[in-house]
């Protein structure tokens, strides 16, 4: 369909098309013409939208806070859920990974060399030199937001400080390399080329990806990769970004008990930092951390 100056925008933003994404899509087009890869329409967020999922974010972020209060050696796991489940419902959220494709709790917990998808339990306690990753995703009035965070249990080794450490800074390369109308894959080759410079690996089977409407959306978000590659980064495009930079090697295998547990194929450590980005016009904002 093809719409004129005074027509409604596509995006349902409300407004004329001349006044919203007629500018935007004159864009795209130039993009297209050079044979790159541009996103589809329903990948970029209107305005509504956009605030949707920042107001997700506020309970999102602000699970991870008081985890980051009340997280100690002598916790299990499971009391880490509990906090995030009532936190979330009384102030009417609900937890996105409960019972999502058969998850059982409402956040992940990831341990040592658990890379991602740990499931909390009471058989799991905190114990003092443990690195977890928390990892929350929240959804209000259908709005989605997701972030994780790494925590050290009271003193942990060089070895676990330092892996954790340099994935918090691989966090940040990839959201340096974020730019409006820029490449997808500077993102990874960003991460890629300071994981590896640093003698560690990048897990492949995982990545980041859109978020906002649903839990996970289009484009995947590669950890690893070559500059000047990949889809365009247009304004209004919600991703994540959150590398899983593992000790050893980045092989990977799938706990066969419970179908959802992911490790290090060789038992070393593994570290993953999470935020929510919004593609802006001028340049990035970080909505979930």
């Amino acid at each position: 369909m093809i719409l004129s100056r005074d027509d409604k925008c596509w995006c349902k933003s409300g407004l004329e098309y001349r006044d919203c994404h007629m500018e935007f899509d004159k864009k795209l087009q130039t993009f297209k013409k050079r044979c790159c890869i541009v996103p589809k329409k329903k990948l970029i967020k209107n305005k509504e939208q956009i605030e949707g999922i920042r107001k997700s974010a506020v309970i999102n972020n602000g699970i991870l806070d008081l985890v980051s209060e009340k997280i100690k050696e002598g916790m299990t796991t499971e009391d880490i859920n509990t906090l995030a489940y009532e936190y979330t419902i009384s102030r009417g959220g609900i937890p996105a990974t409960l019972n999502y494709e058969g998850f059982p709790k409402s956040l992940c917990t990831s341990i040592n060399d658990e890379v991602c998808h740990g499931i909390p339990s009471k058989d799991v306690v905190l114990k003092n030199g443990d690195i977890i990753n928390i990892d929350v995703t929240t959804i209000l009035n259908g709005y989605y937001s997701d972030a994780s965070r790494m925590f050290m249990i009271g003193e942990v080794s060089d070895e676990a400080k330092r892996i954790v450490e340099i994935t918090k800074e691989c966090l940040k390369k990839g959201i340096e390399a974020v730019k409006p109308w820029g490449f997808l894959g500077d993102i990874g080759a960003a991460i890629q080329e300071y994981a590896e410079g640093n003698g560690y690996s990048v897990v492949r089977d995982f990545g980041g990806h859109g978020v906002g409407l649903q839990i996970h959306e289009d484009p995947f978000v590669s950890h690893c990769g070559t500059k000047g590659t990949g889809m365009i980064l247009a304004p209004g495009m919600v991703i994540t970004i959150e590398p899983m930079i593992n000790g050893g090697s980045n092989k990977i295998v799938i706990d066969e008990g419970n179908g959802w547990t992911v490790s290090t194929a060789d038992g070393s450590l593994s570290a993953q930092w999470e935020n929510t980005i919004l593609v802006t016009e001028e340049g990035i904002e970080i909505i979930s951390k």
